[in-house]
């Protein structure tokens, strides 16, 4: 019976907890913080390259001293713009492809996109091509008819800006307005 008895007492002993290996934790710790930077600085870098090869492309227009009477106005978000017809071609020269809050006000002029802490640009009433409800742009897919995308000619190029009402009703009011304007029309931006 002493085999037994010593097994008994050898579990009865008191054992002590595994010690943390603090070395290695940090060490992990400190390459995955690497890491997370390493992949944040290479996005920036793209980020800075793809504002770059977009250089080309002329400063945004400001809005005119007296730009009329307001015929809609819109609050809520602008989510990007890009190539018209390449909704992933996302234009960043001259802070487009900054997302941010937007009031929109439409006028004979053109449109005013007044943005807090971005850059403020104008839309010029004969650079309009048309207006279309969409379900994305470079970066944010939607519901069927939850953007209200404006293609506009700039600097030799043509390109759509992804605006969301806070109020979706209002997209609808917004393309039949800008699609009235008498204004050269294309079908550029409308295939995917």
């Amino acid at each position: 019976m002493t085999p037994l008895i010593a097994i008994a007492a050898q579990a009865a002993e008191p054992k002590s907890a595994e010690v943390t290996d603090w070395a290695g934790r940090i060490g992990w710790v400190a390459g995955l913080l690497l890491f997370i930077t390493l992949v944040y600085w290479l996005m920036r870098q793209g980020w800075k390259w793809r504002g770059s090869l977009q250089s080309d492309l002329p400063e945004l227009p400001t809005a005119p001293e007296a730009p009329g009477e307001a015929k809609l106005t819109l609050g809520g978000r602008y989510h990007g713009s890009t190539t018209a017809g390449q909704w992933l071609d996302r234009i960043v020269a001259h802070g487009l492809g900054t997302r941010s809050r937007v009031e929109l006000t439409l006028t004979d002029a053109g449109i005013a996109v007044v943005r807090p802490g971005a850059n403020d640009f104008f839309i010029p009433a004969d650079a309009l091509r048309e207006a279309r409800l969409d379900k994305g742009i470079a970066g944010k897919v939607l519901a069927e008819g939850g953007l209200l995308i404006v293609t506009w000619a700039h600097g030799g190029k043509l390109l759509d800006s992804g605006f969301r009402s806070d109020r979706a009703a209002e997209h609808t009011a917004w393309v039949e307005a800008l699609n009235s304007m008498n204004h050269a029309t294309t079908t550029e931006g409308i295939a995917r």
